[in-house]
């Protein structure tokens, strides 16, 4: 038990300096490179910190056991969109791009949907209509991830001033700060595995039932390293990169990561209810709103404690349904 403990805050340590780590490579390979932190959260970050979720659904799907990949996604998304991005905005205002308004925010939130209409027993434009997503909206959406990228990418570019200065500051190596990035993910993965695997032993000692565990310790522990990245951005002052990595972390999921389980095998949503994907909705239409209504142009402590009490309702509704 003494051996588990200890190994469970190795895990929890080797996450914080990894994320301190990841952040400090991140921001610079961004100034070195003249790409916004947004876009370094959303792709490089985001990719990293998911890998949790990427290896057990692909796993899932090539065991055939699909509903994995589908609950596993699903509920990472929620404790990423809703309980990690309403704790950030709580701590901090998340200042948002005329990209992130009009771009990113609203495409999260089309995403979401889609993924509903497709997914659930729905007929949308003559997808869905079954609650399985076979091999070829599968490949669809994994071709819709590759566009959102090349556009992401393409619509980002910062002032050559901008560019300059960051130049001018920072006389550090660009493979340096990739070597810190690396080092970054790398101890992320392991923290994360070694607080997964400890907590799961420490709960069943405790004689928890694995359902249990699989919507507490899974579900946190897979998103740990989205948590610690975005705690140590925002007390950073890193706030872009802290919504890039959510965004982009959640947006992996659904196309990358769903879209590539559902080639390896047709992905089965007749355990995710419709309530799920409503959690997920509202979460995006509160940043949605918030980034179209407010004229400070950021997400405040008031939609982060909406995003906490959306997530709070879930969760009361996951253990009732224990």
């Amino acid at each position: 038990m003494f051996t588990h403990i200890f190994i469970l805050f190795a895990g929890l340590l080797m996450i914080i300096a990894g994320a301190e780590f990841l952040v400090k490579g991140a921001s610079g390979i961004a100034r070195k490179a003249g790409i916004s932190e947004f876009v370094i959260g959303l792709t490089i970050v985001a990719i990293g910190t998911s890998a949790p979720e990427m290896v057990v659904s692909l796993v899932g799907a090539f065991e055939g056991n699909s509903d994995v990949s589908a609950g596993n996604v699903l509920g990472s998304n929620i404790f990423n969109g809703l309980l990690i991005l309403g704790i950030t905005a709580v701590l901090t205002p998340i200042e948002l791009k005329k990209n992130n308004r009009y771009f990113d925010i609203p495409l999260y939130f089309i995403f979401t949907l889609g993924l509903m209409f497709t997914a659930q027993s729905f007929t949308f434009f003559g997808l869905g209509g079954s609650d399985e997503l076979s091999r070829w909206e599968g490949l669809a959406i994994f071709a819709l991830f590759v566009l959102y990228i090349y556009l992401t990418y393409k619509r980002d570019s910062l002032p050559d001033s901008e560019k300059e200065a960051g130049n001018q500051e920072d006389d550090t190596s660009s493979w340096l700060y990739a070597i810190i990035l690396t080092a970054g993910l790398g101890m992320l993965t392991l923290g994360g595995s070694l607080f997964v695997d400890a907590g799961v032993e420490i709960a069943h000692i405790a004689g928890m039932s694995d359902k249990f565990i699989a919507v507490t310790i899974l579900a946190v522990g897979t998103s740990l390293p989205e948590f610690a990245t975005c705690i140590v951005a925002v007390m950073q002052k890193k706030s872009q990169l802290a919504l890039g990595n959510i965004l982009g972390s959640n947006i992996f999921n659904m196309l990358l990561i769903l879209g590539t389980s559902a080639i390896v095998h047709p992905i089965d949503f007749r355990n995710i209810q419709v309530f799920d994907f409503a959690v997920l909705l509202v979460g995006g239409a509160i940043l949605w709103i918030s980034a179209l209504a407010r004229k400070e142009k950021r997400i405040t402590y008031i939609e982060g404690a909406l995003l906490l009490i959306t997530y709070a309702v879930f969760m009361i509704k996951t253990f009732n349904n224990l």
